[in-house]
C-alpha cells in the first residue's frame, strides 16, 4: 500500500507531550514508583541507623521527642516533599507539609513541620535533605529552562534523558518542573542510538534504515521509536523509512529524530530539508548533546519540538534547604 496517509489527527504538541511526558505515573500511589523510593532510601540511611552516632552519643543526646521545621534558603520549585515525608514516616517521624510539591517557594517559608525521636531524627536529616534539594534543584532547573525557551516563541519542550543517578525520583523532579521525562526506563520505548546502530550496518545511513524496519515490528510495546542520527544523511534516510512505513500501515505513531551534537544551523538545515521533501509531518525532532542554558534559547529558534538536557539531571544544582530544631 504506497499511498499517503491523510494529515495527522493530533497536533504536534499533543505528539510530543504524549511521547515524551511520562511523568503521571511517578506518585507513591504507584507500587513501581513507591518500590523504588523504599529502595533507594533504604540504601541511602543504612549505614547512619545502623552505625552509632558518635555525636549525640558524646553530647548525651537521648531519644525524647522534639520537634523541627523544614525551611527553604533559596527561592525554586519545590520536589520532592513526598519523598521525604514517606522516608521519615517509616522511621517513625511524623510529617506535617505546609507546602506542596510543584509549588514555586520563597527564601525563608516552612515547607513541612516533624516530630519524633531526637536521635532518629538527627540520623536520618542529612539523607532526607539531600532528597529535597537534589529533586528541588533538579524542577528548579527544569521550570527555568522552560520558561526561558516559552519566552522565545517556540513550542519547543524540555526534556530529560537517561542520565539520572537517583533513576525515577529524578525523572518525577523532572515533571514536578514541567520537563518531559522522555523514557522511565529501556522498557518504555525504542530509541536506535549509534552503537545500535554499529551493530547493524557499518555505514550510519544505510544502517538506519534497516534498524528502523526491524523496529517497526514491535512497536506496539512501545510508546514511540526514536532513532539517533548525526548528519543530514541520516536524518533524511530515518525520515523516509518513517513515512514509508507510517504509509504501509496507515496509522499515525510517534516517529523521531534526536539529532545528536548538531549545531542550531545543522539542526535548522535538518528542518529544511525535511519540509522540502514532505517529511516534516511525519516524524518529531528532538536537538540533544551540548545544549545548556547559554545555548538552548538557538536551539528553541530552530523548530525542533523537544530539546533534552541531559544536566539537568547528571549534574544537578541542589536548591538550599536546611532543616532546623525548634
Amino acid at each position: 500500500m504506497s499511498s499517503a496517509i491523510g494529515p495527522m489527527n493530533s497536533t504536534r504538541e499533543q505528539r510530543v507531550e504524549e511521547a515524551l511526558f511520562r511523568g503521571g505515573a511517578l506518585r507513591l500511589t504507584n507500587a513501581r514508583y513507591r518500590n523504588t523510593v523504599r529502595s533507594l532510601t533504604q540504601v541511602l540511611v543504612a549505614g547512619d541507623l545502623r552505625s552509632t552516632d558518635l555525636t549525640t552519643k558524646a553530647l548525651g543526646i537521648r531519644e525524647r521527642k522534639i520537634r523541627a521545621r523544614v525551611i527553604s534558603q533559596q527561592g525554586g520549585v519545590l520536589a520532592g516533599l513526598e519523598e521525604f515525608a514517606f522516608l521519615l514516616k517509616r522511621h517513625g517521624i511524623q510529617v506535617r507539609p505546609e507546602k506542596q510539591d510543584g509549588d514555586v517557594i520563597r527564601p525563608g517559608e516552612t515547607l513541612a513541620q516533624a516530630e519524633g525521636p531526637q536521635r532518629r531524627l538527627l540520623a536520618l536529616e542529612r539523607v532526607g535533605l539531600n532528597l529535597l534539594q537534589r529533586m528541588s534543584g533538579i524542577a528548579t532547573t527544569a521550570r527555568c529552562l522552560g520558561e526561558r525557551v516559552h519566552q522565545t516563541g517556540s513550542r519547543a519542550r524540555v526534556i530529560g534523558t537517561r542520565k539520572t543517578p537517583w533513576g525515577l525520583l529524578d525523572k518525577r523532579a523532572l515533571d514536578l518542573g514541567g520537563a518531559g521525562t522522555h523514557r522511565l526506563g529501556l522498557g518504555d520505548a525504542i530509541l536506535i542510538k549509534n552503537n545500535h546502530l554499529a551493530l547493524v550496518q557499518p555505514i550510519e545511513s544505510e544502517a538506519v534504515p534497516l534498524a528502523i524496519e526491524r523496529a517497526w515490528k514491535s512497536r506496539r510495546k512501545a510508546a514511540f521509536i526514536e532513532v539517533e542520527v548525526r548528519d543530514r544523511g541520516a536524518a533524511r534516510a530515518a525520515a523516509h523509512a518513517f513515512r514509508r512505513l507510517q504509509q504501509q500501515t496507515r496509522e499515525e505513531y510517534p516517529c523521531l529524530l534526536l539529532l545528536d551534537n548538531m549545531t542550531p544551523d545543522q539542526v535548522s538545515t535538518v528542518r529544511e530539508m525535511l519540509e522540502q521533501e514532505s517529511l516534516w509531518d511525519h516524524v518529531l525532532l528532538e536537538a540533544s548533546g551540548g545544549i545548556s542554558e547559554t545555548n538552548i534559547e538557538a536551539y528553541a529558534a530552530t523548530g525542533v519540538d523537544a530539546i533534552s538536557v541531559g544536566a539537568l539531571t547528571h549534574s544537578a544544582r541542589a536548591l538550599d534547604i536546611c532543616l532546623r530544631i525548634s
